[in-house]
């Protein structure tokens, strides 16, 4: 296997991840009946865009990696911002 193909393997699981946040919202918001973002909705996302921005880099997108960057900092802000709502265990 070749480093081109190990990459273009990185890229294409990023784009799945990311893909997947929304079928994971879709379904839960199904769920529960209303319109619902889950947490596992940032996780995904993060994990996805961490792959993407990765390829990116690789592939020396500038236009890709400020992208992705960007929305690597919003989707950890907002884990922070449940994390702190989260009520503390005593």
């Amino acid at each position: 296997m070749t480093r081109e193909t190990l990459w273009l393997i990185v890229g294409f699981a990023g784009q799945t991840v990311f893909t997947g946040r929304f079928v994971l919202q879709w379904l839960y918001s199904e769920f529960k009946r209303r319109s619902v973002i889950p947490v596992g909705f940032w996780y995904l996302s993060m994990l996805g865009s961490a792959l993407l921005l990765s390829y990116a880099v690789y592939r020396e997108d500038p236009v890709f990696i400020i992208g992705q960057s960007f929305g690597f900092l919003v989707y950890l802000r907002n884990l922070q911002l449940i994390a702190r709502d989260k009520p503390q265990e005593p």
